[in-house]
């Protein structure tokens, strides 16, 4: 199984990147993992929080295949411990879908449509972070999930 986090707009931040490159060379040692960006709507500065998000849904929905297992990282989504989150994601490894696609969404979050697409919905924290942190936050947890399933020492309850 292949397993890729997707985003909507570029990370502005150079130390957001950093940290993201190092955890996604770490998780080369586990997982055929990679990153897409989505980019921008045009004129999404113009738009109604409404139309933004059909936009781009729009766009997440085009990208996926049928038979992707689509993971929402999303508020009001499943929460888990790190070694709860380990054995979800044990589980979905398992399974027959070829890819496991987590989806950050944009600053207002999710059309109706992708909502109604997704397989599941996992939430980070009860805080809210900005979506360009979110992808930080979730490769390290994505590695120490990682960790977890081979019993290796990164992780300390």
């Amino acid at each position: 199984m292949k397993c890729e986090l997707w985003y909507i707009g570029k990370t502005q931040d150079n130390y957001l990147e950093t940290g993201v490159a190092i955890y996604t060379k770490r998780l080369t040692h586990y997982i055929s993992f990679d990153i897409q960006c989505i980019p921008d709507v045009r004129q999404a500065g113009k738009m109604e929080a409404a139309t933004l998000k059909i936009k781009e849904g729009e766009l997440v929905l085009g990208k996926l295949r049928p038979d992707d297992f689509l993971v929402l990282l999303d508020e009001q989504g499943q929460r888990f411990s790190s070694r709860g989150f380990a054995r979800w994601l044990e589980q979905q490894m398992l399974r027959s879908a070829k890819r496991l696609v987590f989806l950050i969404g944009g600053a207002f979050g999710f059309s109706d449509p992708v909502y109604q697409r997704a397989n599941a919905r996992i939430s980070l924290s009860d805080m809210t972070f900005s979506h360009q942190m979110v992808r930080l936050f979730f490769v390290e947890q994505l590695y120490r999930g990682m960790t977890i399933i081979r019993n290796e020492s990164y992780h300390n309850d």
